[in-house]
């Protein structure tokens, strides 16, 4: 495989410096990205440069992961209108920890030559002195030349610090300090790190007399214009933690026609005759979303797993009505809130299971106004507990209880109600 080749069809390059794809067919070569561990988990904007990583390491040459717990003390001024918050060796270690597992999930690292390697740019940071650095790094890149770079001239009427003026010159050093290391030769990065990337290939010209070389993808944004992987809670994270695998599935799942077409060239390992395949039989029944349903479930299952990925599936099911009461108390804890977010919630004593049922859903929990409203929806049958209709003379049980602790009350077609068993 050709990794330009590969990239360019996929619609995944902005920028290539010239003579990057000759260097690529001339050898295995070693190709790096960085990231900067500013919290504990990536999100799927990060995803779009892991898959930069699998389609190199796929094609035959070597991915190395930059985590930069020097240059995360520092914060890269790109694309950004004020400077970040500073974070403690502490956070960022254990930012590190957890980035780095993420990452195996994607990349190989027990493959041979070309195995994935993860390395962190405080290891040659840590001991470089100030006076070392300016004289090592600095006398190499003139003012104007940084003064020059977008990521700069985008900041100078609001204001910026020595630190983040530096940042340039710590992300070039760690390109030479990998080119000199472990003959690293291509710097890869969203198109935001284009004047980042290109100091680093200055520096390895002028400092070691090398020749070194850069891709740069274009920045995702949904063809809404809205901003990428961001949602009303905020980032889509990878971390089930932040946000869980169901959450997950309906981003994908929700895509527009126009997006899914990039997100599955991007985010799926499918060449392109299956996707061409798949985008005409989407064309013939759009309705059925098949484009959508590929994606998410390819993408559920490799960032999260299988189970995870049945689980969200089966959550997606419950929402739309097509499941059953056993599919419902098979949910966790998590993912049952997720689904049902936003959803009307009240709060009951256990020993209110035991009331009759008029009362518990018009008194004890106020699902509806009265009890003789309560009567005459059950005996229209308009009532289900636990996806499960009910009549008149149904008695609660604790052995309904959601993860031990809920119970989802049905009103018609769309009322939904929690109550919270305590």
């Amino acid at each position: 495989m050709n990794f330009v080749e590969e990239l360019k069809w996929r619609g995944m390059i902005h920028d290539i410096m010239p003579g990057t794809e000759e260097q690529l067919q001339k050898e295995m070569t070693t190709a790096y990205i960085g990231f900067d561990p500013t919290a504990d988990s990536l999100h799927i904007g990060s995803l779009v440069q892991i898959m930069i990583l699998v389609h190199l390491q796929r094609c035959g040459h070597k991915p190395i992961a930059l985590m930069g717990g020097a240059t995360g003390m520092v914060g890269d001024p790109s694309g950004k209108s004020k400077e970040r918050n500073m974070l403690s060796e502490e956070v960022l270690q254990h930012n590190l920890t957890c980035v780095q597992k993420q990452m195996e999930r994607f990349l190989d690292f027990d493959c041979g030559e070309n195995s994935a390697e993860i390395v962190n740019n405080y290891d040659w940071f840590k001991d470089f002195s100030f006076l070392d650095f300016i004289r090592e790094a600095g006398k190499h890149i003139s003012i104007n030349y940084m003064m020059a770079k977008d990521s700069v001239k985008s900041r100078l009427e609001t204001g910026m610090s020595f630190t983040e003026f530096s940042y340039q010159l710590v992300q070039g050093y760690d390109f030479y300090w990998l080119f000199k290391n472990k003959n690293c030769k291509i710097q890869l990065g969203g198109s935001d790190q284009w004047g980042n990337i290109t100091t680093g290939t200055e520096f390895i010209r002028r400092k070691a007399g090398g020749e070194a070389f850069a891709v740069t993808t274009p920045l995702l944004k949904k063809a809404d214009g809205g901003k990428f992987g961001k949602t009303e809670e905020g980032n889509v994270w990878l971390d089930k933690r932040l946000t869980s695998p169901y959450k997950f599935y309906q981003f994908w799942l929700n895509s527009s026609d126009q997006d899914v077409k990039n997100y599955i060239r991007i985010f799926t390992l499918m060449t392109q005759e299956e996707i061409e395949q798949l985008e005409q039989q989407h064309e013939e029944a759009p309705h059925q979303r098949l484009l959508q349903k590929t994606l998410a479930e390819d993408i559920t299952k490799r960032v999260h797993s299988e189970d995870d990925l049945k689980a969200a599936i089966t959550a997606s099911n419950i929402l739309f009505g097509k499941s059953t009461s056993e599919d419902l108390m098979s949910l966790d804890e998590d993912t049952f809130l997720s689904v049902f977010d936003g959803v009307p919630q009240f709060e009951v004593s256990a020993s209110d299971l035991e009331t009759d049922i008029f009362d518990f859903l018009a008194e004890k929990t106020q699902v509806f106004a009265s009890k003789g409203e309560a009567r005459r929806m059950i005996q229209s049958n308009a009532v289900s507990i636990n996806k499960t209709k009910i009549s008149a003379d149904k008695q609660l049980s604790s052995d309904e209880l959601i993860s031990n602790k809920y119970l989802l009350i049905q009103k018609g077609k769309k009322n939904y109600y929690i109550i919270s068993v305590v």
